[in-house]
């Protein structure tokens, strides 16, 4: 099954079902109206729409309408916690490698999770608002799952079993700003603006044998400014599968339905698949030549992040975005 929330002027949304191909949709009224709502009430509620997304892909929904991914939201608009991990850590290590730094034992062990911001996400092509192309503007191509509530401490195998939804994620970041929030000791805030999400979330079901052992073993693209800069594998090389995550945002709390777990950049040991972050493409520059080559984003520039199935078709449409100066914002 897959889901949309659509622009209605709220500020969560019109529930919608979209169809396989991602070519029409149907609003979901009368079964449940926003995307929380059926994440409260999943075991009543699901049912129902799959029966709807049945009918919409075998053409009998009455009133079914062409899909637009520029109408929508992200899937989950807000919500009750956004915890990012880190969990390809071929990432940690080329990045530490570039500066010179060691990854420490624990990495290995323990999976790197931070707190990000829930209460205002990006929809899939929403324009991306920075005051300043100093703070470094850097594009993050993930995935994200969404959960069902899971108690506390519970185990890994059993966590997987509370993924709900699998999303796209651009989890933009300031790169000049990190180095001295880390330096407090204290975590991200300013270095993490606004995430952004793909237009539909999809269920695990929908990936097919792509869904293994807690992980998506599908190629991830992005493209910025229209060339390709990554085509990473999002399977293998996932040092910590979603059940590990989710495992470890349990260890000492419940976690409750609605919950955002990202897996953190995408990452290959094989340069040749390219990358899913400028950063990443700075650090081997710095190992390749000594020095980075490469600029962050600048106003104006686009970033396109898709995945497809086996079969060829874009599993959670794209993500289509462009970094704009403050005078292009309409936030109030």
């Amino acid at each position: 099954m897959k889901l949309a929330t659509l622009k209605d002027g709220s500020r969560d949304g019109l529930l919608a079902v979209v169809s396989r191909d991602l070519a029409s949709a149907h609003f979901a009224t009368g079964i449940a109206s926003t995307m929380q709502q059926v994440l409260d009430d999943w075991n009543f509620i699901s049912p129902q729409l799959e029966d709807l997304y049945a009918a919409l892909n075998d053409g009998r929904s009455r009133h079914a309408f062409a899909f637009e991914p520029r109408h929508c939201m992200a899937p989950l608009p807000r919500a009750y916690q956004w915890a990012d991990g880190s969990a390809y850590l071929n990432h940690v290590e080329l990045v530490r490698r570039a500066r010179n730094a060691e990854v420490p034992a624990s990495f290995y062990e323990d999976p790197l999770m931070y707190q990000g911001g829930s209460d205002d996400f990006l929809g899939p092509c929403d324009d991306a608002v920075f005051a300043s192309t100093e703070w470094g503007i850097d594009f993050e191509s993930e995935i994200a799952v969404v959960t069902g509530d899971v108690a506390l401490g519970t185990a890994p195998a059993s966590a997987i079993e509370a993924v709900r939804l699998l999303m796209l994620v651009n989890d933009w970041s300031l790169r000049h700003l990190v180095p001295a929030e880390l330096a407090k000791g204290f975590g991200f805030l300013q270095s993490k603006p606004a995430t952004a999400f793909g237009p539909v979330a999809v269920t695990p079901d929908e990936l097919g044998e792509a869904w293994q052992g807690g992980r998506v073993h599908l190629a991830l693209e992005s493209r910025w400014n229209g060339q390709r800069v990554g085509l990473t594998d999002a399977g293998p090389e996932m040092s910590f599968h979603f059940g590990q995550l989710i495992a470890h945002l349990a260890r000492t709390r419940r976690v409750r339905a609605g919950s955002l777990v990202g897996s953190g950049t995408v990452s290959n040991q094989d340069w040749s698949h390219g990358v899913s972050c400028i950063a990443e493409k700075r650090a081997i520059e710095t190992l390749e030549h000594g020095a980075p080559q490469t600029g962050f984003m600048q106003f104006g520039d686009t970033i396109r992040i898709e995945m497809s199935g086996r079969d060829g078709a874009s599993v959670f449409g794209a993500i289509e975005q462009r970094v704009v100066g403050p005078a292009r914002s309409s936030l109030g």
